[in-house]
């Protein structure tokens, strides 16, 4: 038996590598002698610098910079051996660097991703390959435009303070002062940004409607960011003479995404389709029988361009059946099963505070998929059953 094993980090709890190991342990409860391939995936978010640098080898390296509310910390990033980088927007500015009663999403600032863009370009890399997630900002990567030389002025001609609430009082954007490596008309630097949704910018489906409440901003604090980025984005256009706001995965990171495809023309690709790549998944899926994955929540968001949807389609095609492993099962997560997830499970076994799940999580995976190894076992073994697999209608 061949068990291909490929989650995602549980945020604030585990890392993708500790998830997958978890997996292993439970798994090997039941079937010692399986042939277990395991696969710590990312999908651009927190963890995605440590799972590349496994892969294909380099230099993990440390940069002091701006966190989200201007206090330093060090933040790390990857330089490969063919001269690229691999940049965490989270490192910088990420949730998981605040504690909850500190988080601002209207005060909180990008400005440490451009700190890290800056570090990686004066190290001589000609492509950085920035991951997106996990943020703790909201303001459309101004933070990141403003270390990168981009003056954003009010009215009065005076730069603005920093989070996504003050790009409502924007009047004019100076591009004067962008580092000429960055500057679209000669490009020394490409950048590539690995991104895990495909959200716009703005409206109801944007940073602010669907992912500023995760990042503890308030039904009215969500109407002031969206109108702030909006905003944002009419002078950005009157500025660039196009409009990026409806870009795919422009409201990723709180609007990162915007920025760095708006000023700094970085394409942009799947995160976990780069990060499958780099792992060899689809190698590591010949002549699997089962494919298990997983991240902290599963929910009808999981369908924009999360880990489980992306190794599963990969999966799909092998024709290896998926299961997922989840620390809470959202609404209308029965969705992500026509997306190529066959089975999914939470890892709660009863009411749990949020504090009592985070800190249970390893042995919860492993109860989990020791009691999922049951199952396949009862299932392998009951009369008429296949050995291959076919999708559920």
């Amino acid at each position: 038996m061949k068990v291909v094993i490929a989650p995602d980090s549980f945020k604030e709890s585990l890392c993708a590598a500790q998830v997958a190991a978890a997996i292993a342990r439970g798994w090997a409860q039941v079937y010692p002698d399986a042939e277990l391939v395991l696969r710590p995936m990312a999908d651009g978010g927190e963890g995605t610098v440590d799972v590349v640098l496994a892969a294909l080898g380099g230099e993990r390296r440390s940069t002091p910079v701006c966190g989200p509310l201007g206090a330093p910390v060090e933040a790390h990033w990857g330089l490969l051996a063919d001269g690229s980088a691999v940049i965490e927007a989270a490192a910088a500015c990420g949730l998981h660097l605040l504690e909850p009663a500190e988080r601002d999403v209207c005060r909180a600032s990008s400005r440490g991703l451009g700190e890290l863009l800056m570090a990686a370009i004066d190290a001589g890399v000609t492509r950085i390959v920035v991951g997106l997630g996990g943020s703790a900002c909201n303001d459309g990567g101004a933070g990141m435009l403003q270390a990168l030389g981009v003056r954003l002025l009010n009215a009065r001609g005076d730069e603005l303070e920093p989070g996504g609430a003050a790009l409502i009082a924007l009047d004019r954007i100076d591009l004067r002062y962008l580092d000429k490596r960055l500057q679209q008309v000669q490009v020394q630097v490409q950048v590539q940004v690995a991104v895990d949704v495909n959200n716009p910018l703005c409206g109801p489906g944007g940073a602010s409607a669907v992912f500023g409440p995760q990042k503890g901003a308030s039904a009215d604090q969500v109407r002031l960011l969206d109108a702030a980025l909006a905003h944002f984005a009419d002078c950005a256009a009157q500025t660039l003479g196009q409009d990026s706001r409806d870009q795919p995965g422009a409201g990723a990171a709180g609007g990162l995404g915007f920025a760095l495809k708006a000023f700094l023309a970085a394409a942009f690709c799947p995160g976990v389709e780069l990060v499958a790549r780099v792992t060899g998944l689809a190698d590591a899926l010949q002549g699997a029988d089962l494919l298990i994955t997983g991240e902290g929540r599963l929910d009808s968001q999981s369908l924009h361009g999360k880990t489980p949807i992306g190794v599963a389609r990969i999966a799909r095609q092998a024709g290896v059946p998926v299961v997922a492993l989840a620390g809470s099962l959202g609404l209308d997560y029965q969705t992500l099963y026509a997306a190529g997830i066959d089975a999914a499970f939470s890892l709660a076994p009863g009411p749990v505070t949020l504090s009592q799940a985070l800190s249970h999580t390893a042995a919860e995976l492993e109860a989990r998929t020791c009691d999922l190894a049951r199952l396949w076992s009862v299932a392998r073994c009951a009369p008429g059953s296949r050995q291959t697999h076919s999708s559920p209608v």
